[in-house]
């Protein structure tokens, strides 16, 4: 469980770091969800 959390938390750093603005978090947000919703459905 630590080992996931902690996995976690530097996925959401590195993914905030990689973004220079409001509109580019929400840019790669919505690009994750979109990824998630692509993997359940098989698209």
């Amino acid at each position: 469980m630590r080992t996931l959390l902690m996995a976690a938390a530097l996925t959401f750093g590195l993914t905030l770091g990689a973004c220079n603005t409001v509109r580019g978090v929400g840019q790669d947000v919505q690009s994750a969800a979109d990824a998630t919703d692509n993997a359940i459905h098989g698209r």
